[in-house]
């Protein structure tokens, strides 16, 4: 555990530890810039949290086709116009999703010296940690995180797991899986509202030889909420993310004409993120969501982040079917793996970095 301490640039703290000491004034390495701050003027978005599309799923097993077909069209439209929706009668067991929470608040509070046996370190991440990257001097968020690898199967490790409390390997494998199989079946949604074969995305994304991550965030009380952030803004770097966020707090924050919406959970329902490797093999027909996380004095939140993400080293490049005559292809070719070292060397997020991969015209 002390070496991996060690392996970051500057002595890793806790946020949970800072919010249970008492204090009135977070440390300055938390404190946003001015226009990065959810207190800024320009996040003022008119936009209401009740448009954010909410699909339910059961409806494409309807007996009546119409049904099922304006269902697929809310997805389509939810896709291309925001890049993310909620998504109710998904399939996955209600009392797995709060049984697997559950077992996540347990560990955060569990005594610190327990947790530290899973401290990460920059390497792989894999583990308990308080920081992402490795640059000294660095704005941090105000969320600590357990992060482990689930698929491929070879990279998986559950003796990196937790063994307290004594149920969560179980539940965390259980609930990987169950959330996995929506993906596949969101995946296949996706192909066909595009006018691709059912499995055409899945398939790109490397059939059975996917990549799927598990992240889950705990965001203390924060003294001063309006001069920090639990996560930055950004764009998740791969396939899909499913988020399982706590459903009695709000925190999350999409992003929506350059302005930032509140999105507010329903029980028992998963908020679905699209990444850019799915606005890069749609040639943009679909857009990649950019998202922020607020904190607030009051509430700890504890949220679970899936990520289906494709196997590292395939070449991700716009769909030929989607590459009309009049139509070119937006983004060159570039494996996940190739995409994640650049937009780290680069220093990309949010937008920008997609938006980088562009083809020069």
């Amino acid at each position: 555990m002390a070496s991996t301490l060690q392996s970051w640039p500057e002595p890793v703290v806790r946020v949970q530890s800072l919010s249970d000491s008492g204090i009135n004034a977070i440390p300055d390495c938390y404190v946003k810039a001015i226009y990065d701050r959810p207190s800024s003027l320009d996040n003022i978005s008119s936009i209401e949290a009740n448009d954010i599309p909410i699909i339910n799923l059961a409806n494409l097993y309807a007996n009546d086709p119409s049904i099922r077909k304006t269902t697929m069209d809310l997805i389509s439209d939810a896709c291309r116009e925001w890049g993310m929706f909620q998504v109710i009668n998904h399939g996955v067991s209600h009392h797995l999703m709060a049984a697997t929470k559950r077992v996540w608040r347990e560990f955060f509070h569990l005594p610190l010296d327990m947790k530290q046996t899973y401290a990460n370190s920059p390497a792989t991440y894999e583990g308990y940690g308080s920081r992402v990257g490795v640059e000294k001097g660095a704005k941090l968020d105000w969320s600590d995180y357990f992060f482990l690898q689930f698929l491929p199967a070879s990279m998986r490790d559950e003796s990196k797991w937790p063994t307290q409390p004594s149920s969560c390997r179980e539940l965390v494998a259980e609930y990987n899986e169950e959330v996995l199989k929506l993906c596949s079946r969101l995946m296949k949604i996706f192909s066909l509202n595009l006018g691709l074969d059912e499995d055409y995305l899945e398939n790109a994304f490397g059939g059975e030889e996917i990549g799927a991550t598990l992240r889950v965030n705990f965001y203390p009380k924060c003294p001063q909420p309006d001069l920090t952030l639990g996560i930055s803004p950004h764009s998740d770097p791969g396939g899909i993310t499913i988020l399982l966020p706590d459903d009695h707090v709000s925190g999350l924050q999409v992003r929506r004409d350059d302005a930032w919406v509140t999105v507010k959970p329903i029980p028992n329902a998963f908020i679905v993120n699209l990444a850019d490797q799915l606005q890069v093999i749609s040639n943009a027909k679909y857009k990649s969501i950019e998202h922020r996380v607020i904190v607030n004095s009051n509430e700890e939140r504890v949220s679970l982040a899936f990520f289906y993400n494709p196997r590292g080293d395939i070449p991700i490049k716009p769909a030929e079917q989607l590459i009309a005559d009049t139509e070119s292809a937006l983004y060159e070719p570039m494996t996940f793996n190739e995409y994640r070292t650049f937009i780290r060397l680069n220093g990309l997020h949010g937008k920008s970095q997609v938006e980088s991969l562009k083809s020069p015209r």
